[in-house]
C-alpha cells in the first residue's frame, strides 16, 4: 500500500475526478478534505461511507482510505503536518493546546459516520472553504494567521455538529488521574518521564503541558518528578536490603556516583549518610 509523504507544512489542493487517480493508500501528514461536488464511497479504514457534495472527512496518518467515484466529484483538500499547529500554537486558544486538532483528527468516531451538517453550518462551511480557496491564491499560506483561523473554525463545526448530533469524541478529554499512573509507571525510566514524551502521549503541546500541570497539580511538573523519584530512592534505603550501585540501576542513573550527587542535591546528605539515620 502506497504512503504519501509531504515536507511542506500546509498545501492547499483542489481537483476534480471522474475516477480517483490513487489506489488505497496511507499518509504521513494529515487531511481535511471536503466535497464540493459529485457522489460516491468514501471507502476509509474498512468502513464505507457515502459522500455528496457538502460533506467534509478529516484523514490521520493512522488511516488508509480511498474514494469510489460514482459521479464526477469535486475534492478541496487542506493538507498539513504535525509542523503546522506547533509552529502557530502562540496563535491557539487554549482548548487546541489541550486537544490538539491532530489528536482530535485520529478519533475513530469521525472513521464511522458521515456528519450531517444542519444548513446553517453547511453555509459556514461552504463559506470557510471558499475564503481559504480564495486566499490560496493570493499569499503563501502556510504563513497566513487568517488561513490558520479559518482552519481552527472548521473543527468548532465539526464539534458542534458532533454536539448536536449526540456524538462523542473518544479520548478527547485528559484523565489527571491517567497522567500520575503514566508518572509513576515509568518514573524508573527518565527518557519516558521527560516533557515531550509525556505530552506526546496524552496529545498536549509539549510548550503548554508544564503550564496544564501546574494549574491542574499545585506543583512543577519538574518538582513533582524529583519529589517521587527522591521519595522512592529514601524508601528503597530505608528498606537497606539493596545496595546503592543496584538502586542507581534501577532508577536510571549511569552510576552509583550520579545517584548520590542527585541525592545529595536533594536532600543535603550522601546516601550513606542517609542509610545511617
Amino acid at each position: 500500500m502506497p504512503k504519501l509523504n509531504q515536507f511542506e507544512t500546509l498545501l492547499i489542493d483542489e481537483f476534480e475526478d471522474e475516477k480517483f487517480h490513487l489506489p488505497l493508500h496511507t499518509h504521513t501528514y494529515y487531511e481535511i478534505i471536503y466535497i464540493k461536488k459529485g457522489n460516491g464511497i468514501h471507502h476509509l479504514n474498512n468502513n464505507l461511507l457515502p459522500y455528496k457534495a457538502g460533506d467534509l472527512f478529516v484523514i490521520s496518518p493512522d488511516d488508509e482510505h480511498y474514494f469510489d467515484i460514482k459521479k464526477s466529484t469535486r475534492f478541496f483538500y487542506i493538507k498539513f503536518t504535525d509542523n503546522y499547529f506547533n509552529s502557530k500554537q502562540n496563535l491557539t486558544c487554549d482548548e487546541f493546546l489541550v486537544h490538539t486538532p491532530e489528536s482530535f483528527m485520529r478519533d475513530k468516531t469521525l472513521k464511522e459516520t458521515v456528519l450531517k451538517f444542519d444548513d446553517p453550518c453547511k453555509t459556514i462551511l461552504k463559506n470557510t472553504i471558499d475564503n481559504i480557496s480564495a486566499y490560496n491564491c493570493k499569499t503563501d499560506v502556510s504563513n497566513s494567521p487568517i488561513v490558520f483561523y479559518q482552519i481552527l473554525s472548521l473543527f468548532g463545526l465539526i464539534k458542534e455538529t458532533m454536539r448536536g448530533l449526540n456524538l462523542v469524541v473518544k479520548g478527547n478529554s485528559i484523565d489527571n488521574e491517567q497522567i500520575t499512573s503514566y508518572i509513576h509507571q515509568n518514573i524508573y525510566q527518565p527518557k519516558l518521564v521527560q516533557i515531550k514524551v509525556i505530552a506526546a502521549h496524552f496529545n498536549i503541546a509539549q510548550t503548554y503541558f508544564s503550564a496544564y500541570f501546574k494549574r491542574t497539580f499545585s506543583i512543577s511538573y519538574r518538582d513533582y518528578i524529583h519529589n517521587l523519584r527522591t521519595t522512592l530512592i529514601e524508601k528503597r534505603f530505608q528498606n537497606n536490603q539493596l545496595p546503592v550501585k543496584q538502586i542507581a540501576y534501577e532508577f536510571g542513573f549511569t552510576d552509583e556516583s550520579h545517584l548520590s550527587n542527585y541525592f545529595k542535591k536533594r536532600k543535603n546528605m550522601k546516601p550513606t549518610d542517609f542509610k545511617k539515620l
